[in-house]
């Protein structure tokens, strides 16, 4: 079954490398999919494209900048027409010799998608060592995973606002400012949030969310009220994790 948009593959193959001991979040510092392994430091990256193109294979390449483990996922449709779907041993042998992953996704009507490894990063004799790691680059990549406190995009998203580690401090400010009364000092929001840079991210004010009412006092906007409704699904996320923690604390 052809899919229409690339969005369309994150579900796969996000349970598809769950399955395998991976934590999974989209849209990390502009991947499609970021995967950790718990107490690792080498993040898992994958790349998705609804055909194999020049663009998925640059992209593929730019990637292992971040991080050797590197895959470039892809549909595989029988039904479609195109030297890109009658080659894959080629395209394969391609990936191979760039040291990349390739994923073939073939997705059904009835039945869950299959998700199969074509060839693993760096895995065969033919492989070239790809560009060198930049330390700096990939610990970004790493820090923007773990402050994250969930998957709240689909891997592939174009022309959406994505949730980012620091939309979710902005957020958690806002939400202390709404439960507190509707005014805070910087101070206070810090302490109540829980966000130790809650002062400059009020005094900047990114989203326009917040509005200074007096000197160190901050309320919140028409936007920033929209804000927390418009990713209600967020705050609704951490109020089950923290529900979930307390009534784990309670059995012990």
């Amino acid at each position: 079954m052809a899919v229409q948009h690339e969005t369309e593959l994150y579900a796969p193959l996000k349970a598809f490398f769950e399955e395998r001991g991976y934590v999974i979040k989209s849209e990390v510092r502009h991947c499609d999919l970021v995967g950790v392994r718990p107490g690792s430091d080498e993040p898992l990256i994958v790349e998705m494209k609804k055909t194999f193109n020049l663009p998925l294979l640059l992209q593929g390449l730019e990637r292992q900048r971040l991080s050797p483990e590197v895959y470039l996922a892809v549909e595989r449709n029988r039904a479609k027409k195109g030297a890109h779907n009658q080659r894959w041993s080629e395209i394969t042998l391609l990936c191979r010799r760039l040291g990349l992953g390739l994923i073939a996704v073939t997705r059904y009507k009835t039945k869950p998608a299959f998700v199969e490894i074509l060839c693993a990063p760096g895995n065969e004799a033919l492989y070239t060592p790809g560009p060198k790691v930049v330390k700096r680059r990939a610990e970004k990549l790493l820090h923007e995973f773990h402050e994250r406190s969930g998957d709240y995009n689909v891997g592939g998203s174009t022309g959406t606002k994505l949730v980012t580690a620091y939309r979710e401090r902005a957020l958690r400010i806002a939400l202390a400012i709404e439960e507190g009364g509707g005014e805070m000092s910087p101070k206070d929001a810090r302490d109540r949030s829980g966000v130790g840079t809650a002062a400059a991210i009020l005094q900047r004010d990114y989203y326009g969310w917040f509005r200074r009412v007096v000197r160190g006092r901050y309320a919140l906007t028409p936007a920033g009220a929209e804000g927390l409704r418009q990713y209600a699904h967020v705050v609704d996320g951490w109020r089950r994790v923290a529900a979930t923690a307390e009534r784990e604390g309670e059995r012990l």
